[in-house]
């Protein structure tokens, strides 16, 4: 009896056994790529297209190791395509996705109000933006950035007005439903409002920056409570043993650990948080945001 029930138990196990035991076919399809034609390489494909286009990240970090580790760990059957194919398609597909979109939308617009501005990049290359503002069917007010197109030609108003108008021409917008375009001061761009014969209205935070610097620009005790920040933040600015100090002056203090902000010329508020913060690190303290 107890040799029988022995062979019954090891029967059993040897049937369990096989029933859990992988199949060569499966074992090979968790290794083998997916077809890129796949709906699950598509899926993964399309969310690296966003990340990069969402958060603005270089393409080349498609081919650091670190990231394809990464894809490998999340899943090893993915095999990420080139940084070409990302350029030259992938993203220009999104691209093409996301323009139709902002097409449709602008088909069922009635009337429509436009921000412009001019820009430099970091590397100073010029740049010309253009926002458009509507309110939907749903009484929902909308904004959509249309362009920041690279301008090299001259900052003329004659080549800017031609510049909006064919903007506006590429995305189906027509002129004369454009209520209003809002800019800022420069001359250029007020005589390319005169020729495109457009209602323009200035942008407030431009106009109540031009008040602020107005008003403190002769009075001599700002310049010198600005000038002696400057020189105080620009200390610490650079000497990574003056920062270690006020980091451990923050500590021991139990203050927020913020760091020193340098001025903006073009924003007046960058100045009155730079003479406060300069205020507050000669006390050993830093008050504000980073």
């Amino acid at each position: 009896m107890m040799k029988k029930s022995g062979e019954k138990s090891s029967e059993n196990d040897t049937q369990a056994h096989s029933s859990k035991q992988t199949t060569i076919t499966a074992s090979f399809a968790s290794v083998t790529p997916y077809d890129k034609s796949s709906r699950r390489h598509r899926e993964i494909t399309t969310a690296i297209t966003h990340y990069i286009a969402k958060d603005m990240v270089s393409v080349n970090t498609v081919t650091k190791d670190g990231y394809k580790n990464l894809l490998r760990t999340l899943d090893r059957r993915y095999v990420i395509p080139s940084r070409t194919y990302f350029n030259q398609v992938a993203i220009p597909q999104r691209y093409a996705e996301c323009e139709e979109k902002v097409v449709t939308e602008l088909k069922n617009v009635e009337y429509y109000a436009t921000t412009t501005d001019m820009w430099s990049s970091r590397t100073t290359e010029p740049y010309l933006s253009l926002t458009v503002h509507f309110v939907n069917d749903n009484f929902e007010l909308k904004s959509r950035c249309l362009q920041t197109a690279y301008f090299p030609t001259d900052h003329t108003g004659e080549n800017i007005a031609l510049g909006l108008r064919e903007s506006l021409s590429s995305w189906g917008l027509k002129e004369e439903d454009q209520t209003c375009i809002t800019t800022d001061n420069a001359a250029n761009v007020i005589k390319a409002m005169e020729l495109n014969q457009w209602t323009r209205l200035q942008c407030f935070g431009h106009r109540l920056h031009l008040a602020v610097e107005n008003a403190v620009k002769d009075d001599a005790r700002v310049k010198r409570a600005a000038g002696l920040c400057k020189q105080m933040i620009g200390v610490f600015s650079h000497s990574w043993k003056k920062k270690t100090a006020l980091k451990k002056a923050q500590q021991e203090l139990n203050l927020p650990e913020h760091s020193l902000i340098t001025e903006c010329p073009t924003r007046w508020g960058a100045r009155q948080k730079n003479d406060w913060e300069g205020v507050g690190a000669e006390q050993g303290v830093v008050s504000g945001s980073v």
